[in-house]
């Protein structure tokens, strides 16, 4: 083999990869203005000004942390 030859590398196809990312994105998208338009409708309809307090929003973001924790866990065998 001369040291000068340079040996080809195998193509990867990174596509599932940017697909994954945009139809997740999407989904994520749909889903937070889904979640906003709903809290809105009940503000409006309490006839009140949205307000979420502290231990609402931790306990939001723990639901959250645990979905994500779950869509982790779906590779594990």
């Amino acid at each position: 083999m001369d040291e000068t030859e340079i040996i080809p590398q195998p193509e990867v196809d990174n596509s599932w990869k940017t697909k994954t990312l945009v139809i997740g994105g999407v989904i994520g998208a749909l889903v937070g203005v889904g979640g906003a338009f709903l809290l809105v409708r009940r503000a409006e309809q309490q006839g009140k000004p949205l307000a979420i307090s502290t231990g609402k929003g931790v306990q939001l973001g723990m639901l959250i942390a645990g979905l994500l924790r779950s869509i982790l866990s779906l590779g594990d065998g």
